[in-house]
């Protein structure tokens, strides 16, 4: 298969059968993969002997994977087997986090974006959806570009345990995202004020009938997955993006 730099090549010379555009042809090819390397993703949650591990790996070819929460659902554990970085990628982001278990520990993002949470302070107790945002944030000082996913992943957690988290998107549109340093975008965002257990992580989407979490503080977090259309310095394939940002409070009444 040709190089990115071999392609644009061709696609640009005078003996080219029709004049394209390379640099679209290229951005749209990347951004077909981006749930292509979602799907390839949820390999990466196993259950061995009882235990649940999230492999996060910032990239899925160049970057040795990189464990960020390790998940005991049982009453007896086991070790779990190892795994190489050829044959694990590192779970989407609604996979980040699974019912019942421990807030996983991610690294910030490698391209200096930040998820900001922003829903109501107070919200009523039941099972209706709670509506709110999100704000994708470059922190850093380059222009950022790329593809996400248009629906982030919403966490409900409370003393470092998730109780509930987005789940059944699988195929959701995708969004082209271009920011400056310091800009930002919203994204449409919404939980349901309930509780899911590790049986529901097992189906394609939760049951109809969860229960609500009683009234209190609860905690709010957001991940996204970003698919940069810049390539790597070292000529790599540019891997997933993992963003995510500080967890908000949110009072059930």
């Amino acid at each position: 298969m040709p190089s990115e730099s071999e392609l644009r090549d061709l696609l640009s010379s005078a003996h080219a059968p029709h004049e394209l555009d390379a640099q679209r042809i290229i951005a749209r090819s990347r951004r077909r993969r981006l749930p292509r390397q979602l799907a390839a993703g949820a390999v990466s949650v196993l259950a061995v002997a009882g235990i649940s591990v999230v492999v996060i790996q910032t990239s899925l070819v160049s970057q040795p994977p990189s464990t960020v929460s390790m998940m005991d659902q049982s009453a007896e554990g086991g070790a779990a087997p190892e795994a190489s970085a050829d044959s694990i990628k590192r779970a989407p982001a609604d996979r980040i986090n699974l019912c019942e278990a421990p807030l996983a520990d991610v690294a910030p993002s490698t391209l200096g974006l930040q998820l900001d949470v922003a829903f109501p302070a107070t919200a009523p107790v039941g099972t209706d959806p709670v509506v709110g945002a999100v704000r994708l944030t470059n922190t850093s000082d380059l222009t950022v570009s790329g593809t996400t996913t248009t629906v982030p992943a919403i966490t409900l957690s409370r003393d470092g345990v998730v109780l509930w988290h987005s789940n059944g998107q699988a195929e959701t549109p995708e969004r082209a995202v271009t920011l400056a340093p310091g800009e930002s975008i919203e994204y449409e965002a919404t939980f349901v004020p309930v509780q899911c257990t590790v049986e529901d992580d097992g189906s394609e989407q939760f049951r109809a009938d969860l229960p609500p979490v009683p009234a209190g503080d609860y905690d709010l977090s957001a991940a996204l997955d970003f698919l940069p259309d810049a390539a790597p310095t070292d000529g790599s394939t540019p891997g997933l993006d993992l963003v995510t940002g500080p967890r908000s409070t949110i009072q059930l009444q």
